[in-house]
């Protein structure tokens, strides 16, 4: 008795086949619009009552759980419906069955099953990401105890090939992802070369230590608390300075540090009230606030919030034995988001790099290695030294010589000029 190819069996499974592809749509669709949307739209929204997005929001924090799960209900639906698509061709047609459920099934399954609800799913993520949610959160319930064996048994194989994983590492962390944006979209023309330093520079406090962007003890001006009252308020009155720390015997021992505001209006009303004597004998000690001391390992986001928990602005830096290292303010750690903040009496950046007629930079070896990196968007290592002269020498393991030339990191540094043992000025060349 001859059978009828396309009786009531083939149509059943047609129809199985068929809703198995819109369970591998939805599976493919939700993946994408659940990793390519917006956690920040998501939590404006759900602060907006979506229950959706706050559902969204709350699958999307373990990434790895949720993809292990999609991924396995798509791939079930896939096989699973190649598979009946194979058997029933295969009874209509034989042998040939074979290749035309797999021509078949590819073409519906990439179609139908993955370009469409996924171009859908990234051209309205967030609305499609807090629809599905609901359904993929008990999907992922459901999976979770296979996906966990998935994971432990992955990690398993890669430790007996000698791949070590961290359990609680994120592949993609925010940071990487927000820092890589940027670069991307100022490569591109649409972020600005000033918005991309400013956000990665308040993205880099966390990493950076005060002792990166102190002012090194070399270079600050102190006050002697012996001196005469008449010399204090003469170096105050010179000084480019509001603040000054005072020392006693020794610059390492630092007793106080002195406000001008406070030394001058302590002074004036000696004046007004007649007593020129007093001034004479005036103590600076009495208008002298107590030095904050900070170690030199401190991040400098903790610094600034120790800066604004105290609200003072200044702070002088001790290395692990509590000998003086140098002083870091408010300005110095603001200065790492948005620049150089330039008054009339700080040194002009134009004074400490400048262009040669071959193409070259006249720089001054005291410049940190970050402020020439953002002015010029260069990539020179910070790691094992703060300025380009530390730089130098690091490399050179050395100290060199006027005149001595190195070539490293893509760049040629020639040392024009030297003070004693430190590099005054460098002559770099982009190689």
């Amino acid at each position: 008795m001859e059978t009828t190819v396309f009786d009531a069996a083939f149509w059943i499974t047609a129809g199985a086949i068929l809703v198995l592809l819109v369970l591998s749509g939805f599976f493919s669709g939700s993946e994408t619009a659940l990793t390519a949307a917006s956690r920040g739209k998501l939590r404006a929204a759900a602060d907006k009552g979506s229950k959706g997005a706050e559902k969204a929001l709350k699958i999307t924090e373990d990434n790895e759980r949720l993809i292990g799960s999609v991924l396995l209900g798509n791939n079930v639906v896939n096989i699973l419906a190649t598979s009946l698509a194979t058997a029933v061709l295969t009874q209509a047609f034989g042998q040939n069955g074979v290749a035309a459920a797999t021509l078949i099934m590819t073409l519906l399954v990439l179609i139908f099953a993955e370009v469409l609800p996924k171009t859908f799913a990234i051209t309205y993520p967030e609305s499609v990401a807090a629809r599905v949610a609901g359904i993929i959160s008990l999907v992922v319930l459901v999976f979770s105890p296979m996906v966990t064996a998935v994971r432990y048994l992955v990690r398993g194989v890669l430790f007996v090939f000698g791949v070590r994983t961290d359990p609680d590492s994120h592949i993609l962390a925010v940071r990487e992802e927000i820092a890589g944006a940027l670069s991307l979209g100022h490569s591109e023309g649409i972020v600005e070369k000033e918005d991309r330093d400013r956000i990665l520079g308040a993205l880099d406090l966390n990493d950076r230590t005060v002792e990166e962007v102190m002012l090194h003890r070399s270079g600050i001006e102190m006050v002697d608390a012996n001196s005469p009252a008449d010399d204090i308020l003469a170096q105050i009155l010179t000084s480019q300075f509001t603040r000054l720390p005072l020392f006693r015997d020794d610059p390492e021992n630092i007793v106080g540090v002195v406000h001008s505001k406070d030394l001058l209006r302590a002074m004036h009303n000696l004046l007004t009230s007649g007593n020129a004597q007093g001034l004479a004998e005036f103590d600076v000690m009495k208008v002298a606030m107590e030095p904050y001391f900070v170690p030199e390992t401190t991040t400098l986001d903790d610094q600034m919030r120790n800066f604004l928990k105290r609200k003072t602005h200044f702070a002088l830096v001790v290395d692990e034995y509590g000998g003086l290292e140098g002083l870091i303010t408010l300005e110095d750690i603001l200065e790492e988001i948005v620049g150089e903040i330039a008054d009339e009496f700080d040194e002009d950046e134009s004074d400490q790099i400048a262009p040669t007629d071959d193409g070259a930079y006249m720089v001054d070896g005291g410049m940190t290695i970050r402020d020439l990196n953002r002015a010029h968007d260069w990539n020179l290592p910070d790691d094992e030294a703060n300025t380009i002269a530390g730089l130098v020498i690091h490399e050179a393991q050395m100290i060199p010589v006027v005149g001595q030339v190195f070539s490293f990191h893509g760049f040629r540094f020639e040392v024009v000029s030297k003070e004693e043992n430190r590099i005054a000025t460098l002559k770099i060349r982009k190689l």
